[in-house]
């Protein structure tokens, strides 16, 4: 596999029974297959020198780094933070689902993993932050009531009509 921000060959490391592919000779990024990295997100998963080494790599990461390119299916990934660490950008392929972390980030994710408490809280006060989610609710629970008295008004109608037969 051939790293997508640098372009280096990526080599198969041992994460403690899970293979990450590693960009060893290069910017020293990792690619994590589908679900992968949900068995190394927290610090008491995986061993290993090959995470060893990783964590130990230091933070690069250019934020003005263009969008890359999947190194399994070649689609442009997605830039987002990662569900349990409202800290850290990662690159998502909504195609193959594999996560593609800098170096340096796989440790800041375990060093500022959430519970779910926290994640559950942090996703609110997300919510709460955009001004057009109470509007949407609202306007929601409009069409509900509305839906509701077209739905009672057929009804009616239905009950009527075998009632009069007209």
């Amino acid at each position: 596999m051939v790293c997508p921000v640098c372009g280096k060959d990526m080599k198969e490391q041992d994460c403690g029974g899970l293979m990450v592919d590693v960009c060893v000779n290069g910017c020293k990024g990792m690619w994590f297959d589908w679900f992968e990295l949900g068995k190394l997100d927290e610090n008491n998963e995986g061993c290993g020198k090959a995470l060893q080494e990783a964590l130990h790599y230091p933070q690069e990461n250019d934020d003005n780094r263009q969008k890359i390119k999947c190194p399994k299916c070649g689609l442009p990934m997605h830039i987002h933070k990662y569900q349990s660490s409202r800290e850290v950008n990662v690159d998502e392929c909504y195609n193959c689902g594999g996560f593609f972390l800098d170096s340096g980030e796989l440790k800041l994710i375990r060093d500022t993993f959430m519970s779910e408490e926290e994640r559950e809280a942090y996703a609110q006060k997300l919510i709460d932050d955009v001004p057009e989610f109470e509007q949407a609710v609202e306007d929601r629970e409009k069409d509900k009531a509305r839906v509701a008295a077209i739905n009672n008004f057929t009804k009616f109608l239905r009950v009527s009509y075998y009632m009069t037969g007209k």
